[in-house]
């Protein structure tokens, strides 16, 4: 993989989003670092992290477009895969990418990935993609601005409980000191195990999937209908996939239950959003369906779902501090089967 060649190719496909006037984009911009500031402490009350977090620095807010997401999202993956930040920047080619050469499959499939996705992402905090100990949250304005718009919600409300999510995973890994390292570890012996054993047979076949899919009158994509990583996956990376699975499912559910908390004093409309929100990522058309199967965007939306369950669960049936023991280590983490059965988990770490 040459991430800096995929990085520089998904900045340039990503479109641009709303173009609005610019004193519009200046506005926005300026209220999205102030948003993220008001944000954190109420982050740190509604997450209940404030019991269990070392000082520490703040997360760095980047308010980006598009393309910008996309470069750092490059640089993020770099990092996270154990090829350090830089690598998307100042990579050499290793012979994929070279000056003259078109980028290899693989850099041009992550590129292409990147830049589609950089439409669809509110946010994002980043403690791979860069060396300061706070790591980053980066702001997607274009499609904060879009997304507020199609769900005809509160401006302001909308900008805060977005940060809110954010944050929330910022003040996680504050928490957790070790989190990163133990994610880049799992994802880089993934990588390292996986590398070179995606053939163009299996990626045929996930394409010939997707324009199944997308046809006129074919059926509507399900749940199980990409199986590329039961194709190239042995067991034991497959149980290493669920294991990370499961961390982030624990990271994302929390951040929904965090941001759901705020009370309405704070954001009066968080239930109109909540409501919103919701209808709009369950009324997709077919080809967004489509799009959010081979996107893992779904997968995404059920990471979600479950974890906030397993967050809630744990703190009814353990009380209201159960949850703290997790952010104690990674002997601390729900496995997968945890995630579904948070009683298991209690059990487990609180006897």
């Amino acid at each position: 993989m040459d991430w800096s060649a995929a990085a520089r190719l998904a900045g340039r496909l990503a479109s641009p989003g709303p173009t609005d006037g610019r004193a519009e984009l200046e506005r926005l911009v300026n209220a999205l670092h102030v948003d993220a500031d008001r944000a954190l402490p109420i982050a740190l009350t509604a997450s209940r992290l404030g019991d269990v977090m070392p000082v520490s620095p703040p997360a760095r807010v980047l308010v980006v477009d598009r393309p910008g997401w996309a470069r750092a999202a490059a640089r993020s993956f770099a990092g996270m895969t154990g090829d350090g930040p830089d690598a998307a920047v100042t990579a050499p080619s290793r012979g994929h990418a070279g000056a003259g050469r078109a980028p290899h499959g693989q850099t041009l499939q992550t590129g292409a990935l990147l830049a589609v996705l950089s439409g669809r992402v509110l946010g994002q905090f980043d403690p791979f993609g860069t060396d300061e100990p706070g790591g980053h949250l980066l702001l997607v304005a274009p499609n904060v601005l879009r997304t507020q718009r199609a769900l005809g919600v509160d401006p302001e409300d909308f900008r805060l409980w977005v940060c809110v999510h954010e944050q929330t995973h910022a003040l996680q890994f504050a928490a957790a000191p070790w989190l990163t390292g133990y994610l880049r570890d799992q994802v880089a012996q993934l990588m390292a195990s996986v590398a070179g054993t995606t053939t163009t047979q299996d990626m045929g076949a996930l394409l010939g999937a997707v324009v199944r899919a997308l046809r006129p009158g074919g059926p509507p994509p399900q749940e199980g209908d990409w199986p590329l990583l039961d194709a190239v996956l042995e067991e034991p990376d497959l149980r290493r996939v669920e294991a990370i699975t499961a961390v982030m499912s624990l990271l994302e559910g929390h951040a929904d239950v965090t941001m759901d908390s705020v009370g309405r004093s704070v954001i009066p409309s968080r239930r109109r959003l909540r409501s919103r929100l919701d209808a709009r990522r369950t009324s997709a058309g077919r080809v967004d369906r489509v799009l959010r199967q081979v996107l893992g965007i779904d997968a995404k939306l059920a990471q979600y779902r479950r974890g906030a369950s397993f967050v809630r669960t744990v703190r009814r049936a353990g009380g209201r501090g159960a949850l703290d023991a997790v952010w104690s280590g990674p002997q601390a983490l729900p496995t997968a089967r945890e995630i579904a059965d948070p009683r298991a988990w209690v059990r487990r770490v609180h006897g």
